[in-house]
């Protein structure tokens, strides 16, 4: 029925159209958005890449298919015109045109995917010099990262020109009989001969080439005992790549001026290819490795364990790290805590993952708003260099009691202030003490956060139009609410109905065609999440899984830890996820307001030169950062980690030691939250032990003990300061002396009666008892433990810090504080200009523990009535602790619980006294 094909035309027709519209929409709007960030040449380029090299190899292919169709013709006439059918109303020219339609059509198709290897390309056109041999073949290693990706995808490319055409070509020549069997022989004219001839040599030289290109991907070898090429890819598989790619040759110039007897010789070719390869390619090696290597598997693989060692070691920017020797038995005092006093005033006291809770329930004010994360910063506040802890208030839409399209998208368009409090005070309740506080915003300290709106943040993921009709929610006020207007630089303007309907059609909407609420002056906010936004405009970079706030000129601010990365460089050992080569080369700025987005170059790095290169207008030097925001970028606890954990293996420069595996580190372990796991790298302020100008700098650390054991071998430290950011040194402790690591100071904390029990009591009372990060910290030529405890009721869910463990040397001891538990450790009073510093209840002499000293309650003359202030409570307290403890052995739990509850009044009411 003719009906019917017209409506499956136009169906066909509609449905093109609106991919068509669909995909434009999508160009459009991308477009819109990269010009109102001023990055269009970005845009450009990058569009450029991923169109041109498709539309290169659309045509190329097209051309190459229909002239080697072409070359078919009369072959394909002599077909047709023998079927009765198709003789009377073929003609020459339709031929050519179905050649032509076939081959524009099948190239399309054979295109599409090659926009995956634009940058490949365009990095081979752009590649920068690491000014870096090879050990092997003396090859720069930008050959590996930039020129053997290309030839690879060249060889690929060319081939799939040739299969397809191959085939095509012989289809049309056989079912025309202008190929034919006579007896075992194969007949064919001249010029059919030479015509697949020419695309079978063409073929066989790629694949030639082919094995040479195979010789250098010998550099990703994983068969030895190395990554990289061993004894036996260097004395065998290098030689037979290079047999074969002879042969290969030999083979193709057999096709090309072998004469009638060419197919005979060809064949005879390519069983001695196929035997090579199979014996030479696959049997030898095996023989070799068993027989030659494996019996002295060290002598013969030592040069290529050098090799290995030093180049994994430049991929991961392990070479650089300087190592100190640091003995960490020394004798802590206050003469030498008054010296590093700075190191103990910022101990963070407050980890990050409870105190996010915390946060949570003192801080959100509404559903709506959600703290996600605690970033660790620092600040001169008040004249001093201080740590602290920040969080900015998002807005979390999906807890909106009302969910509909205007106030998501129109009225609950940002979120509002954040929190910051110092990493080492509570309040007598054990709560954060906050700096930074409320809505709208208060601050105790010298630190204005001006500007508290959040448009861009870690949890916007979706978009938002500002300066429409409907007025934006901007924080609640009691019974009612504020609003606001938009006034920052971002934004696309939808001022016109192309605008709406390219957004609409974008975002899968019609209200944003149809809305009264929209004017002129509205504006299209979207890629508001900062890691999606910047992975929009720079999709060849990897980026940090923890971006962090800071407050930068009465505004928050954005940082984001870029990496390049790449699985080519030669001999270095691949790390999953990363790669086999790393660089932090990129800090990414946004402004939570505005969106303000910048990419800072922060070393010299060729890979990233590169992509400088292909995008010239992308990346700025750190010099154009503002100062005061340059004080505040951080080394990525990501990298670190990674350098951390490859350092644990290529710290072992001695290839006997290294090939034995004699002297492997890994992290060190921690309990938390009753969990033992690895400790994470962590931020601390501290003195560096060997540095000639002692003075305070944040410090990202991580202690090392040997595989499987749990003392400790040394501490990473990567600097986060100016002048000396990104500078790694490990300190050794001597091998000759045992060094507790946090795993054997959190078994002493168990191991301690008095701890545990108060420990098993809290967590039997129903609350949950978190024991933080325990902090290893250096200070001058000794160390400090210190691990905070987390109490967490069930009623509040919001845990408060309430006990402190300090350990050094042998001694071990908790209080409600760090000071506290410094006085208890030392046992003496600190000097006169260090006690100005400490609070002066801190001071007073520590009452005799009552549990561990029965007499004082167990004195009859001592009646509770005629006790002095300080001595009351503490009495009736153990006396309320031992009929706990009592009752609790003896399974009497009501009575537990009574002279429990009684214990906790009498503590909170002590408390209050203090």
């Amino acid at each position: 029925m003719i009906w019917k094909r017209v409506l499956a035309i136009v169906a066909a027709v509609v449905a093109v159209l609106i991919v068509l519209v669909a995909s434009g929409s999508h160009f459009f709007t991308d477009w819109l958005w990269f010009s109102s960030l001023d990055l269009q040449q970005v845009f450009w380029r990058s569009l450029l890449w991923e169109r041109a090299v498709p539309a290169v190899v659309w045509v190329a292919f097209s051309v190459f298919f229909f002239v080697n169709l072409t070359m078919t013709k009369r072959s394909l006439l002599q077909l047709l015109w023998r079927i009765p059918q198709t003789a009377q109303v073929i003609r020459p020219g339709y031929i050519t045109g179905l050649f032509a339609a076939a081959s524009v059509l099948l190239g399309f198709f054979f295109a599409a995917g090659s926009s995956l290897f634009a940058m490949d390309v365009a990095k081979f056109f752009h590649g920068a010099s690491f000014g870096l041999e090879d050990p092997l073949f003396g090859r720069d290693v930008s050959f590996y990262m930039f020129d053997l990706p290309f030839f690879r995808f060249l060889i690929g490319l060319l081939s799939g020109f040739i299969v397809p055409a191959f085939l095509a070509c012989a289809t049309i020549y056989g079912a025309s009989g202008s190929i034919r069997f006579q007896g075992l022989s194969l007949k064919a004219p001249t010029n059919v001969v030479r015509h697949l001839s020419i695309l079978a040599a063409g073929f066989v030289f790629l694949q030639a080439l082919g094995h040479l290109l195979s010789v250098y991907d010998l550099m990703y070898s994983a068969s030895g005992a190395v990554y990289g090429p061993g004894f036996t890819d260097v004395h065998v598989r290098v030689w037979v790549y290079r047999v074969l790619a002879a042969i290969a040759g030999a083979a193709g110039l057999v096709l090309l001026f072998g004469g009638r007897r060419r197919v005979q010789a060809f064949a005879g070719v390519a069983v001695v290819w196929l035997v090579v390869s199979v014996i030479f390619g696959g049997i030898v090696p095996g023989l070799v490795q068993a027989w030659i290597v494996d019996p002295n598997e060290y002598n013969r693989e030592e040069p290529y364990l050098e090799h290995h060692i030093q180049m994994t070691r430049r991929a991961y920017d392990l070479d650089d790290i300087r190592h100190v020797p640091f003995d960490g038995s020394g004798e802590l005092s206050w003469e030498v805590l008054q010296d590093n006093w700075a190191t103990v005033e910022n101990v963070r006291l407050w980890d990050p993952r409870p105190l996010i809770t915390t946060y949570s329930q003192l801080q959100e004010m509404r559903l709506y708003y959600r703290f996600f994360d605690a970033d660790i910063g620092r600040y001169h506040v008040n004249g001093q260099y201080r740590q602290v802890l920040l969080s900015p208030r998002e807005l979390d839409i999906s807890q909106l009691q009302n969910r509909t399209w205007i106030n998501e998208h129109l009225q609950y368009t940002h979120g509002y202030g954040a929190v910051m409090s110092p990493v080492n005070e509570a309040s007598a309740q054990g709560l954060p003490n906050f700096w930074i506080s409320d809505i709208p915003p208060r601050s105790t300290v010298d630190i204005e956060l001006d500007q508290p709106r959040i448009y861009f943040g870690e949890r916007t993921n979706q978009y938002v139009i500002v300066n429409t009709r409907a007025d934006e929610f901007d924080y609640p006020m009691g019974d009612r609410n504020a609003f606001y207007r938009y006034t920052g630089a971002d934004g696309v303007e939808i001022s016109t109905p192309l605008h709406r309907a390219a957004f609409a059609l974008r975002f899968g909407t019609s209200r944003i065609l149809l809305s009264t609420e929209i004017t002129r002056e509205s504006r299209v906010l979207f890629n508001r999440n900062i890691r999606q936004r910047a992975h929009a405009i720079a999709p060849f970079l990897r980026y940090d899984n923890d971006p962090y706030a800071v407050i930068h000129d009465g505004r928050l601010v954005w940082i984001l830890d870029a990496y390049t990365s790449s699985d080519r460089y030669p001999y270095s050992r691949p790390r999953r996820g990363w790669g086999n080569y790393a660089r932090n080369s990129v800090k990414v700025v946004i402004d939570a307001y505005d969106g303000t987005t910048s990419f800072y170059q922060v070393e010299d790095d060729p890979l990233l030169e590169t992509y400088a290169s292909i995008f010239p207008d992308l990346f700025e030097p750190i010099e154009n950062m503002d100062p005061d925001l340059q004080r505040h970028i951080r080394y990525p606890e990501d990298f670190l980690a990674l350098q951390a954990e490859m350092y644990g293996v290529y710290h072992m420069e001695n290839t006997r030691l290294f090939y034995n595996q004699e002297d492997v580190w890994t992290f060190a372990n921690e309990v938390y939250a009753g969990r033992e796991q690895p400790v994470v790298p962590y931020y601390v302020m501290m003195q560096l032990p060997d540095q000639e100008v002692q003075q305070q700098e944040m410090v990202l650390m991580v202690p090392f003990t040997p595989i499987r054991r749990s003392n400790m071998v040394s501490w990473m430290a990567a600097r986060n300061d100016a002048p000396h950011y990104g500078e790694v040194v490990v300190y050794d402790f001597p091998k000759d002396t045992l060094t507790l690591g946090p795993a054997q100071i959190e078994a002493r904390i168990d191991q301690d009666g008095e701890i545990s029990q108060l420990l098993s009591l809290w967590g039997q009372r129903g609350s949950q008892v978190i024991r933080g990060n325990l902090l290893v910290l250096p200070i001058a030529d000794s160390l400090l433990y210190v691990e905070p405890l987390y109490l967490q009721s069930e009623q509040s869910g919001m845990p408060q810090l309430q006990r402190v463990i300090a350990a050094h040397g042998d001694d071990l001891v908790m209080e409600s504080t760090l000071e506290r538990a410094l006085v208890e450790l030392f046992g003496e009073m600190p000097p006169e200009e260090l006690a100005e510093q400490i609070p002066e209840d801190v001071l007073r002499p520590r009452e005799p523990d009552p549990v561990e000293d029965p007499g004082l309650i167990e004195d009859p003359m001592l009646v509770e009535d005629e006790l002095p202030l300080d001595a009351e409570i503490p009495s009736r307290a153990a006396s309320a602790y031992q009929r706990a403890a009592d009752a609790l052995q003896q399974g009497d739990f009501a009575a537990f619980g009574e002279a429990w509850n009684e214990l906790d009044e009498l503590l909170q009411e002590w408390q209050g006294r203090e």
